[in-house]
């Protein structure tokens, strides 16, 4: 038996009693993924990306091992509620225009403590300004570094569009905007750099992209740690107390770890190993987080039909962002079909070897995502369930 067929045994039997679709998370594969994460992380602690985990329970669990500390959230009101909820370190990763949430923050004490805000233009001030309300806290505020690598005198960009802040002369500029208001603190500096943690350098069956892909890579590693360290110094001259500086994703950690100006590490995708995370030549994690979907037909020889799955990851549209059916190995999608809103066929000789009513188990092609599809997440240990635990959406929130 091989190792998948083995765990497909174990899932198989944890959740015999359960009614598929149902999601499980392998605390066995999570922990050991957990691990790995803070072995490439040479000492430095990991903030936990919340937006790739969506589930209070494992917040909690991960951040109560050694190396982890802190949570980075996806929205405001999520960073408020985390807080309310007895997570004292929020570092927001994207501004907001949540004007009742600002409001909130900055007439709360143990909020504003709490919560660090992202801002990368004195616009953003404004708003939050002016959307106090009376509150008179003190706003934690990160400055966001665009970290993208620009070619040909910056007629060439390789990275994500965020931050409009690029030189260290910039970001500068506007830790001194914040420092000449009252009621706002510069903590921290964020740049995360997704061109180099969150694109895959292995590409099976593509070994000219996958060079390219690192050589991009290596050269955008090499200017980012330079013009980083530049930012750092030219913030610290404006703001010599700044508490931390976060870089790096789940495909960068060692790399981001490496370098002197980074006092944290930004992971969460790591933790599940979503399907996109196949393809790294840095590390292997194991597949943590899956779902079943019940066989509901066999409409012939070599096929068989499963309720729902069409469950696809946000990103720019393609046959990478669907799920991957898993479990049993062997299967694929109709390319007439696809992943479909209410039942999808799969194909595959391994078709005939299913009974209606069997579970095929798949891997979602990003991380917390998933969570959106579940109320809950049945937590496996071994052969058994040991615990069942709520998602976000499972607790009432979907926050975008």
């Amino acid at each position: 038996m091989t190792a998948r067929a083995a765990d497909r045994a174990r899932y198989d039997r944890a959740t015999a009693q359960l009614d598929a679709p149902v999601a499980i998370v392998d605390l066995g594969a999570f922990d050991a993924n957990a691990d790995d994460l803070v072995r490439r992380a040479r000492g430095k602690p990991i903030r936990v990306a919340s937006k790739s985990v969506r589930c209070r329970a494992l917040l909690e669990r991960v951040l109560a091992r050694e190396g982890f500390a802190g949570i980075m959230s996806f929205t405001l009101a999520e960073s408020l509620w985390l807080a309310r909820s007895g997570f004292e370190d929020v570092l927001l990763a994207y501004p907001s225009a949540d004007r009742a949430g600002y409001a909130e923050l900055a007439s709360d004490p143990k909020l504003a403590a709490a919560v660090t805000v992202m801002v990368d233009d004195p616009a953003q001030l404004d708003l939050i300004e002016a959307a106090r309300a009376g509150g008179g806290e003190v706003v934690r505020v990160c400055l966001e570094l665009d970290t993208s690598l620009r070619l040909l005198g910056g007629r060439v960009r390789i990275g994500a569009r965020r931050s409009p802040l690029h030189s260290p002369a910039q970001v500068a500029e506007v830790a001194r905007a914040v420092a000449r208001r009252p009621g706002f603190k510069v903590v921290g500096i964020m740049a995360y750099e997704g061109h180099v943690a969150g694109v895959g350098d292995a590409v099976a069956g593509r070994p000219l992209r996958s060079r390219a892909v690192r050589l991009m890579q290596a050269a955008a590693r090499r200017e980012l740690a330079e013009r980083r360290a530049a930012v750092v110094r030219a913030v610290r001259e404006v703001v010599p107390d700044l508490e931390f500086v976060n870089g790096g994703g789940t495909g960068s950690v060692q790399h981001t770890a490496a370098e002197d100006a980074v006092t944290e590490i930004a992971a969460g995708s790591g933790l599940y190993v979503p399907r996109l995370f196949d393809n790294y030549t840095s590390f292997r994690g194991r597949p943590a987080a899956l779902f079943a979907l019940p066989v509901v037909r066999r409409p012939g020889v070599g096929v068989v039909t499963v309720l729902g799955g069409g469950y696809p990851a946000s990103g720019a549209p393609g046959v990478d962002r669907l799920p991957v059916p898993y479990l049993p190995e062997g299967l694929r999608y109709d390319p007439q079909e696809g992943a479909g809103e209410v039942q999808t066929p799969l194909l595959g000789s391994v078709a005939d070897d299913l009974l209606i009513g069997d579970k095929v188990w798949f891997r979602h092609a990003k991380a917390g995502e998933l969570c959106e599809r579940f109320d809950t997440l049945h937590l496996v240990e071994g052969d058994a369930v040991t615990a069942t635990v709520p998602t976000y959406r499972g607790e009432g929130h979907t926050f975008l």
